[in-house]
């Protein structure tokens, strides 16, 4: 569950900043944090031979006496490597040599490279058998943002779905670097980056001087548009906070008919379903109905072809399933409603989602 996972992460992240200053070497950092880290926030029993091998060494391919730290084994295959490096190393400058070795000789889909706190996930987006450079998602366990528990919510024991996170893995990459220069351009914009704007308000011969001038202006136009969507959003927030407090009796005695609203969770949840599935339909088959008690996700946009409903308005969410043969006396299909607590718990009721689609398609 995604709260116990946000709990566990909270507990590792104190504990590093509560020890980071006495943990020095790369075993203390193991035995400290990465340990911690494989048991409770991923599920994986570092005890157990069968599901966590220490010093993971591969039959072919590799010099002599070269291990990587951690290998996750999956259906007797290693699937995750981890090469770890002392907390206080900077992972920018560290090469996961052994890494992109094992990488290509072993069955491994996925390596880690990590110092206890920074955690960067490899695979192979850019050449298949072969690890990318660039890490398509990376967290780090003093600063976590809800997005990074969403994503690392797939790696861990009980949802982990290789073709799921395969499939995601490269949007991911491109959508983190593109926020990285993002971030970058804003603390710091670039000359083509300020001549971009400059040359769209300013019509005059753009020189050294006047591109110093137009610098500042772009880091303070960027800085108070930001500030003014902030409060923008804000100020809605409070003004429609208001509005139901006053309207709650009105609204409860004469409901409207248009107050259906597709909210961000279920969209959220209808493009993990289309992700589930893109692999046996077309996701342009793949479309999303709203309706006041649930909203359901179809097939060709046919309500006798519902893949689920999302039943999220409640305090208690559910993902309603029809992958059953038997009907109803009216001929409906019978919807298996399921309790989730968050999203990701959809990802483990992928093969019934498939099941469903391929009931209508074959």
């Amino acid at each position: 569950m995604e709260t116990d996972l946000q709990n566990e992460i909270s507990k590792l992240s104190t504990k590093i900043s509560e020890k980071l200053d006495k943990v020095e070497s790369e075993e203390a950092t193991k035995t400290a944090f990465v340990l911690p880290f494989i048991r409770l926030i991923l599920g994986y029993d570092h005890t157990d031979p069968e599901e966590v091998v220490p010093e993971f060494t591969a039959d072919v391919g590799i010099k002599k006496g070269e291990k990587v730290d951690y290998a996750i084994i999956i259906d007797d295959k290693p699937v995750i490597l981890m090469e770890c490096k002392p907390a206080h190393s900077n992972l920018d400058k560290e090469h996961a040599s052994q890494l992109y070795r094992y990488f290509s000789v072993t069955e491994a889909k996925f390596g880690i490279l990590t110092n206890g706190i920074v955690y960067k996930f490899f695979t192979d987006i850019d050449e298949p058998n072969k690890m990318d450079k660039k890490p398509f998602f990376e967290i780090d366990l003093k600063h976590i943002k809800d997005s990074d528990i969403v994503e690392l919510n797939q790696f861990t024991k009980s949802s982990f779905d290789m073709d799921n996170i395969l499939e995601s893995a490269s949007e991911l990459k491109y959508k983190g670097e593109i926020k990285k220069i993002m971030a970058e351009q804003l603390k710091e914009p670039s000359s083509e980056f300020v001549r971009f704007f400059a040359k769209k308000v300013y019509s005059k011969r753009l020189t050294k001087n006047t591109e110093a001038v137009f610098t500042e202006l772009t880091k303070s136009a960027i800085k108070q548009f930001i500030n003014e969507r902030v409060e923008e959003r804000l100020k809605t927030a409070l003004a429609s906070d208001g509005s139901d407090e006053e309207t709650e009796e009105k609204i409860e005695l004469k409901p409207k008919k248009d107050e259906i609203v597709t909210t961000e969770e279920e969209w959220e949840g209808y493009y993990i379903v289309k992700s589930i599935l893109s692999k046996i339909v077309n996701p342009e088959r793949v479309t999303i109905r709203d309706r006041k008690r649930y909203c359901g996700v179809l097939l060709d946009n046919n309500k006798y072809k519902v893949l689920c409903r999302m039943h999220f308005n409640g305090k208690q969410k559910y993902i309603g399933l029809f992958d059953k043969k038997e009907k109803r006396q009216s001929g409906a299909k019978i919807e298996d409603k399921i309790p989730i607590d968050n999203l990701n718990e959809i990802y483990q009721h992928a093969e019934r989602l498939r099941n469903t689609a391929k009931i209508y398609i074959e």
